[in-house]
């Protein structure tokens, strides 16, 4: 399992991932599940993964591949004229090496299941954020929809809908991604640290804030600390139920 959020709001987009593995309880291993490519005044690519780890590392694989092949006519990543169309890229790549790997009447939504979250900015269009599915289409974020999330999500997804302001400051949204990834690793094993973070600043055309959080750093026991010390005091404050 895994839990991956990207969000945009007016500055930008930031994006958050854990880089937990495992394949039981006695295989748990950490990956890197965020990818960037970058080309500084024209570009920022980011893909976050989530599902079946040999299909999210072929995908990437080749994608970065195609990206550093010259000779070789494929469309790539840093290619593109669009964010939509890098989209586009991402899910034929997915249903590519999907087909590629599933036995004839394989289901891309079985074995092979893989979700991606794309999302960053090309020169001479705005900041986008879309989630691919295992069948290769996708969906885009919008003013209604400003996030998205692949993985274990059920437990972080109340926190960031009940806080979550486009104006937000980055440093405001990497404490709203940060009581979100606390409380889905408090309630679910499959997802743990390190934490990738990444914010991409609007028009800068250049990764800005990349980080690792682990264990011990401080910020994150901060939040981490503080979040459960505010929950114990509003449950206390709350009034008795009547007998």
């Amino acid at each position: 399992m895994t839990y991956c959020v990207g969000l945009q709001i007016d500055r930008g987009l930031v994006f958050m991932s854990d880089t937990r593995t495992n394949a039981g309880m006695d295989s748990i291993s950490t990956y890197r599940k965020m990818h960037v490519w970058e080309q500084p005044g024209e570009r920022v690519i980011v893909l976050m993964t989530a599902g079946n780890l040999a299909t999210t590392q072929a995908v990437v694989s080749l994608l970065d591949e195609r990206s550093k092949a010259v000779a070789d006519r494929h469309a790539t990543v840093l290619e593109t004229p669009s964010m939509y169309q890098t989209a586009r890229l991402v899910g034929d790549t997915v249903k590519e090496v999907i087909a590629s790997s599933a036995p004839e009447g394989e289901r891309a939504d079985a074995y092979f299941n893989a979700s991606f979250i794309l999302g960053g900015q090309i020169r001479g269009s705005l900041p986008r954020l879309f989630m691919i599915y295992p069948e290769g289409n996708f969906i885009e974020a919008t003013d209604d929809t400003p996030f998205f999330q692949i993985g274990e999500t059920k437990y972080g997804k109340p926190i960031i809908v009940r806080a979550y302001e486009r104006t937000m400051s980055f440093a405001e949204t990497v404490k709203l991604m940060l009581v979100s990834f606390d409380s889905t690793l408090k309630s679910n094993l499959s997802v743990g640290l390190p934490l990738d973070l990444l914010f991409y600043e609007k028009d800068s055309f250049k990764v800005g804030v990349k980080k690792r959080i682990g264990q011990d750093d401080p910020y994150y026991r901060t939040i981490s600390n503080g979040w459960s010390d505010a929950l114990k005091a509003a449950f206390q404050q709350l009034p008795d139920f009547p007998e």
